[in-house]
């Protein structure tokens, strides 16, 4: 039975711009293989496979190479995909079991509204060969399981970045997170970007996992809870935070550039 599949530009309201994620609408469960099997053919930083049950929707996303904890454009791109197809009527929250628990999402004037976990990072030492494979130097350095946190000197820093990524694949993470304060005369407060060739991705466009971390991070150095970020990857993207106590609210946008079926 051919299976309806979706490509999404997440985090941003323009076509091209933001990151890219396939979506699924699976009628049951599929095997494991056949999911990495299709994530490897649509060859982008995530495929989410969505599967209606009684209480919302069970919801997972692939790399690649694997199989993610946490994804926030495919789940941007997920809840955008029912909206629009009509499998979830306007207005209806979207509920997601995942890896990482229940995430919801919701419509609001400004977009897409996603609650997801805090991801706490602690001061940590830089990995040895990290600075050097990126050819920076940070101002902080954090730590959450297996990624790290880069406070960097200024936003010029971040967008100026050449990670050496054949060096940074001999370290054993999961992610970096590079960020700095927003120039003084733009409309955000923070930039970042994301390198995760540990799991295929050597620079994810936009990443809204991350700014689980970078959004409380933030928060705590400019003293406020409602943040604007911009993920400055050559396709870029846009994210309005709230910061709250146990969850972080991510806001965006999302586009659909592509509808096809899938025939195996």
């Amino acid at each position: 039975m051919a299976i309806q599949i979706f490509q999404v530009d997440a985090f941003t309201d323009t076509a091209f711009q933001g990151n890219p994620a396939a979506v699924c609408v699976l009628p049951a469960q599929r095997d494991d293989a056949w999911m990495r099997s299709v994530a490897q053919e649509m060859n982008l930083s995530e495929t989410a496979f969505i599967v209606p049950q009684a209480d919302g929707f069970s919801l997972r996303w692939f790399t690649p190479l694997t199989e993610v904890d946490l994804c926030g454009h495919a789940t941007l791109a997920s809840a955008h995909v029912l909206w629009e197809s009509g499998v979830l009527k306007a207005g209806t929250a979207a509920r997601f079991w995942t890896r990482s628990g229940l995430l919801t999402a919701v419509q609001t004037e400004d977009g897409i509204q996603l609650t997801f976990p805090v991801i706490e990072q602690t001061p940590a030492d830089a990995p040895p060969g990290l600075l050097d494979a990126l050819g920076t130097q940070a101002i902080y350095v954090g730590r959450a399981g297996n990624m790290y946190l880069l406070h960097l000197a200024d936003e010029s820093a971040v967008r100026q970045l050449t990670p050496d990524f054949p060096a940074l694949r001999l370290l054993s993470l999961r992610g970096v997170m590079v960020t700095a304060a927003a120039d003084p005369a733009s409309p955000h407060d923070f930039v970042s970007r994301y390198f995760a060739p540990w799991v295929g991705i050597d620079e994810d466009p936009v990443t809204g996992s991350a700014h689980c971390c970078l959004g409380p991070y933030w928060s705590k150095v400019v003293g406020k809870n409602e943040l604007t970020a911009y993920q400055a990857s050559g396709r870029g993207g846009r994210l309005r935070l709230h910061i709250a106590d146990d969850h972080v609210e991510l806001i965006g946008r999302a586009v659909t550039v592509l509808t096809g079926k899938l025939l195996c």
